[in-house]
C-alpha cells in the first residue's frame, strides 16, 4: 500500500510520512510512506492509494476527494493534532489501517 501525506508546503507531511513508516514496520505491514504538498498533489496522487490529508487543508479536502476519487484513491482528513500528538506514528497507522477496503468472502 502506497501512503500519500500532504500538507501546506510539505514539511509537516514529511514527520508524520516518517513516523507512519516506522510504525507500519514496527507492525509488520508492507507499506510505503511519501510526503507532498498541496501544489504537488496532482503528480504526488499517480502514485498513491491513500492520501491523508493535513488538517490545514481542510477547505480543499472536498476537491481532493474529488480528484481522487476519479483515480481510485482513497482520502482521509488527519486530525487537528496529528503534528504534535502522534511522536509514533501509531494514531496515524490506525487512520491508514481502518481506511482500507474491507475484502468479501
Amino acid at each position: 500500500m502506497r501512503i500519500l501525506v500532504v500538507c501546506g508546503a510539505g514539511a509537516s507531511s514529511t514527520f508524520v510520512a516518517l513516523r507512519l513508516r516506522r510504525a507500519a514496520h514496527a507492525a509488520g505491514l508492507d507499506l510505503t510512506t511519501s510526503a507532498g504538498s498541496g501544489a504537488s498533489l496532482a503528480v504526488d496522487i499517480e502514485t498513491a492509494d491513500i492520501v491523508l490529508v493535513g488538517p490545514h487543508l481542510r477547505s480543499w479536502l472536498d476537491e481532493i476527494r474529488s480528484f481522487a476519487g476519479a483515480k481510485g484513491v482513497r482520502v482521509e482528513l488527519l486530525p487537528e493534532d496529528i503534528f504534535k500528538n502522534d511522536p509514533d506514528g501509531t494514531r496515524a497507522l490506525a487512520i491508514v489501517t481502518s481506511a482500507e477496503p474491507q475484502t468479501q468472502h
